[in-house]
């Protein structure tokens, strides 16, 4: 089971977006694929057609209630799962304060899961605290959405920062594996300045001990479409909405990629896969300046 965190500390970049599609895509490719959706507002959970009252269990009972992750999901298309969210989730940050090992939650959740999907996608807030440590513990990979703008390439080194302190505290088989660049408008200057700084910036790290030394931007470009800001209205993908549309093409491209990218993945992980994982000695979380990169209470719309 490839297990996916989709992050980036910055909103309105397409992590949701992603999340949704590219499970989408990977199911009707013939994939068992299952969304977690780890942000308190539940676009993720909304975008798939289920309505986040508070009332159905939610990741908030996985987290802070033990309450199985077999119980929580739910099937919500062929070969396609959603474990949702709901507001109460928000409040997963302070009940779990006091709890040891509260980084690894998740991480044991789905251990019994091991054999029921192909791919857990992880949809993560937009911020560094309990919930996206919880992600990145859990995960094997991580995918990085970015919008081709210089801020974004300032905030991505924060992030890369933060993947390389689970690695060496919690989580030493994760590695960042791809960056999908989403918005994207290829007839501007900045854009393709942006693309080559980052390509630069990547090849660098090559042959390095980091995290991200081996990973690649996806050659698929998520291109500006109006109908992928749209679909999440309707609680449905984009395959489901406007499958013949730019963005529908884009997401199966990228989910072509993603499935032809597992030798890679597969020996990378060689030489860490059979390192224990390590104890937790002290909340990993508690490291403020390191993990908390942004304003947690400013979010903007994630739908590309």
């Amino acid at each position: 089971m490839r297990r996916i965190a989709i992050i980036n500390q910055k909103g309105g970049v397409g992590k949701t977006t992603t999340a949704v599609n590219l499970g989408a895509a990977l199911a009707a490719a013939g994939r068992r694929v299952c969304v977690l959706d780890l942000d308190p507002q539940a676009h993720a959970t909304t975008h798939l057609g289920v309505e986040p009252d508070g009332q159905a269990p939610s990741l908030y009972d996985v987290l802070v209630n033990s309450q199985p992750l077999a119980e929580v999901r739910r099937q919500v298309g062929d070969r396609l799962w959603l474990a949702g969210s709901d507001i109460n989730l928000a409040a997963a940050e302070v009940e779990l304060a006091g709890v040891v090992g509260r980084e690894v939650i998740l991480r044991d959740q789905l251990a019994p899961e091991e054999d029921q999907f192909d791919y857990v996608l992880m949809d993560c807030a937009p911020s560094l605290g309990v919930l996206t440590l919880n992600a990145l513990s859990a995960a094997t990979e991580v995918f990085i959405p970015l919008q081709p703008h210089f801020l974004a390439l300032h905030g991505l080194g924060k992030l890369l920062e933060t993947t390389a302190l689970v690695a060496k505290r919690i989580n030493p088989v994760l590695r960042v594996t791809g960056i999908i660049l989403c918005l994207y408008e290829a007839n501007t200057k900045l854009t393709q300045e942006v693309v080559n700084d980052l390509q630069e910036y990547l090849q660098k790290a090559r042959g390095g001990n980091s995290p991200w030394a081996m990973a690649s931007v996806f050659a698929t470009r998520i291109r500006r479409n109006i109908k992928l800001a749209e679909c999440p209205s309707f609680g449905q993908s984009i395959f489901a909405y406007a499958p013949k549309c730019p963005g529908a093409e884009d997401y199966s491209a990228l989910a072509r990629e993603v499935l032809g990218s597992v030798t890679q993945i597969i020996a990378t992980r060689v030489a860490v896969e059979s390192e224990p994982i390590p104890v937790v000695r002290r909340p990993l979380s508690d490291h403020n300046t390191s993990m908390a990169a942004t304003d947690h209470g400013t979010r903007t719309s994630d739908h590309s």
